[in-house]
Order: structure tokens, then C-alpha cells, then sequence
């Protein structure tokens, strides 16, 4: 009895042991639940995108001369050097050109002798006039008896009267010319006094406009030529340049050419400085280059504290086309159909399935793109590992800080 009752235990534990057995190997040879992926994704957003155009010049004065002297003459004194700020007008240089005070008495000495002759060409004129005046009224006098009483005055005497009356009428009108004749001496005289007072008014050397004395080419004592032709010998004193408001001459490409017009605002950054500055387009040329297939077009940036200097390279952000609060994703969320304008995206549902997507697309930057159609603000779409996706299945979306930067 107690050998059965020993058999029964040990085939109960056996029974029990090959049961859970049984289970371990039966859940072992099931398949196990699948995991779900998770997934980078970009939202839609608003955006202000740009096609932009990069542009190298360098910043050039807005205006720059070499300042000569309109006379020759030795520099007495030279109040600028280089680096200097003058305005319009301030006294750059003086010259000494001492046989024009020679000049000067000669010509006002030839305004004097011509006013004498003008006056003694009034006293002719006024003995003309007596003369005249006399043998007009003897004439009258004879003519006057010669009606009453004819033939009592021989007519040779009337004639001869007559004639003295023509011939100092025509003294005054020589008398006349010649008091005429002297003011326009006098005239000319005095011209030649003007001139030598502005030539004398041309050995102070102003600054024809306000800017930075970039070189200075004399020094006291230089004999400088006068700088009226095109000549070797003439040296000019100093060099000055306009720096408040420097050019910058751009080569727009020719398929930029008709993004370009006059009052348009760019951002002129300068990488030696690490800054960026307003500039407007001023000016083109209207022409293409053969040789570049470029059209030439300045730029203007002001600059009152003069931080910028002619020289510097400078880098002009030309908006080709611009397009403010429209949605937009990171290029890399979207698989683009060519250049026809449509592509195609892995759209994340509510409920976490992945559904392809037809959109159409607009203005592309480096990084972003417009979608125009196909997709609403907020809506996500998966950014990178689309080829391992499926239409339909089920995955996890986590936004991505890049997405969230890029269509910021």
C-alpha cells in the first residue's frame, strides 16, 4: 500500500514536469509581436523662403579724384596730409605765383589809360555836338532870309552852310563810335583784371568735395604745373576720396538679369569686419558683357563712420525671388519628380500609420522647399529611412530638432 501510494507521487510529478515542458516549448516555437519603429519626422510649417544669389566685389570710393592746380606755381603751404577728413570748400593747398601781381597792375594800368580815352572820346563828341549845333542854325538863319527876301543871299553861301551842317553831323556819329569804341576797351580791360583775379583766387586749392585725403603727392616748395591738358609733367597735390558712401560693381549673370531693378535692397556681408550692411541697388548698365555674358550693377552702401574701407571684399546677397508665410519642409522629407514641379512624401497619419502622398512644389532654398499643395500646417512627414517603410505601417514619430530648425 505504501509502495502504490509512493508510484502515484512520483507519476504526478512527472505528469506536472512534462506539462510545463510542454508550454515552455510551445511558447517558445511562437513568433514573437513585432516592434514598432520610430521614425525622425518634419512638421509643416510657415516659412518666409528666398532664392538668393551670392555676388563677390570689392567696395570702391563713390567718388575719387587727383586734385590738381589750375595754375603753375610753387607750393607755399599744404595744410593736409594723408588720412585726413576735409569737407567741401575747406583750403587743401596754396600757391605762390608771384609775376601775377605783375600782371595785375599791368591790366589795371590798361583800365585806366582806356578810361581816359573814353572820356576824351566824350569831349570829341561834345565839340562835335557844338559844331554840329552852330552850323545847323547858321544854316537856319541863311534859309530863313532866303524865303523872305529871295535872291539876297547868294545861293553858294546857302550850299556852302548846307555842308557844314552835314559834315558836323557826321563828326558826331564818328564822335559817338569812338566814345563807344573806348568803353568796349575799357570792358576788355577790366576782363583781363577778372581774369587775373580768378586765376590769382585759383593758388588757394580746395577740396571739391567732402571725403578722406587718401595720398599726397607735393610738399612745400614743389613747383607744380598747371593742370589744364592731359600732360605728364603736371603733378597733382593730393588724392581725395568719398568714402561716406563706397560702390560696389556686381556681374550679375545673365539669368539673374531680370531679377534685378533699381531701388532693390541687398545685404552686403564683409567677412573681414563679420558684419553685414544695407546696400541698394543704384545703377546697371543695361548691357551684357560679350566677353562674361554679365551685366555690370552698383551697388551703394552708406557709411558714415567710415568702417569700411575701399578695397574690402564684400559679398552681396541678391534675392532672385521671395516668398513670405508659405509652408514648408526640409528638401530631405521630400522625393521630388524631376523639374516638374510635383514630388512625393511619406505622410504619418493621427494614428501613427505611414500613407504616400502627392504634392506639388514651389520656390526651393539650400535647405527647405515649398509645398503648395497636398499637405496642411502641422501635418508630419517622415525626414530620412523612407526606403525601409511601408504604405500602412505602424510607427512611432519623433520630431527631429533639425526639421524643427529648418522650417523655422
Amino acid at each position: 500500500m505504501h509502495s502504490r501510494s509512493i508510484l502515484l507521487a512520483i507519476l504526478g510529478v512527472s505528469a506536472a514536469l512534462f506539462a510545463a515542458s510542454c508550454d515552455r516549448t510551445e511558447a517558445e516555437s511562437r513568433p514573437p509581436a513585432p516592434d514598432v519603429p520610430t521614425v525622425a519626422v518634419a512638421k509643416v510649417a510657415t516659412a518666409d523662403l528666398s532664392h538668393d544669389l551670392v555676388l563677390t566685389a570689392e567696395f570702391k570710393p563713390y567718388q575719387e579724384v587727383e586734385v590738381m592746380a589750375k595754375v603753375a606755381g610753387y607750393v607755399k603751404q599744404i595744410k593736409v596730409d594723408i588720412g585726413d577728413r576735409v569737407e567741401e570748400g575747406d583750403l587743401l593747398a596754396t600757391l605762390e605765383v608771384p609775376e601775377m601781381d605783375d600782371d595785375l597792375r599791368r591790366d589795371n594800368a590798361a583800365v585806366a589809360r582806356a578810361e581816359a580815352d573814353v572820356r576824351r572820346a566824350q569831349d570829341e563828341q561834345a565839340r562835335a555836338q557844338s559844331a554840329h549845333e552852330i552850323a545847323h542854325l547858321s544854316l537856319q538863319r541863311l534859309s530863313a532870309v532866303n524865303e523872305k527876301r529871295p535872291g539876297l543871299i547868294a545861293q553858294q553861301e546857302i550850299d556852302d552852310a548846307r555842308s557844314r551842317d552835314l559834315v558836323t553831323e557826321a563828326q558826331i556819329s564818328s564822335a559817338k563810335s569812338a566814345v563807344a569804341a573806348a568803353q568796349q576797351q575799357v570792358d576788355v580791360n577790366k576782363a583781363d583784371v577778372a581774369k587775373i583775379h580768378t586765376l590769382m583766387g585759383y593758388t588757394k586749392v580746395t577740396a571739391p568735395f567732402t571725403g578722406v585725403v587718401t595720398k599726397r603727392f607735393a610738399d612745400t616748395g614743389s613747383m607744380i604745373q598747371a593742370g589744364t591738358a592731359s600732360q605728364t609733367q603736371a603733378m597733382p597735390l593730393v588724392r581725395l576720396s568719398e568714402n561716406s558712401r563706397l560702390r560696389l560693381i556686381l556681374p550679375v549673370p545673365e539669368s539673374a538679369v531680370p531679377a534685378v531693378h533699381i531701388g532693390q535692397k541687398v545685404q552686403v556681408r564683409v567677412p573681414t569686419l563679420n558684419r553685414t550692411f544695407p546696400g541698394t541697388v543704384i545703377r546697371f548698365s543695361n548691357k551684357l558683357s560679350l566677353a562674361t555674358r554679365t551685366m555690370d550693377t552698383e551697388v551703394d552702401v552708406d557709411n558714415p563712420s567710415l568702417m569700411l574701407i575701399p578695397g574690402m571684399y564684400a559679398e552681396v546677397n541678391l534675392t532672385m525671388q521671395q516668398r513670405d508665410r508659405v509652408l514648408a519642409l526640409p528638401v530631405s522629407a521630400i522625393d521630388a519628380e524631376g523639374e516638374s514641379g510635383k514630388g512625393h512624401v511619406l505622410f504619418v497619419t493621427p494614428n501613427g500609420r505611414v500613407e504616400l502622398r502627392n504634392v506639388a512644389l514651389g520656390l526651393e532654398t539650400a535647405n527647405r522647399i515649398e509645398v503648395r499643395s497636398g499637405l496642411n500646417e502641422g501635418d508630419m512627414v517622415v525626414l530620412s529611412g523612407r526606403s525601409a517603410l511601408q504604405p500602412g505601417q505602424e510607427v512611432k514619430p519623433k520630431v527631429t530638432e533639425l526639421a524643427a530648425a529648418e522650417v523655422k
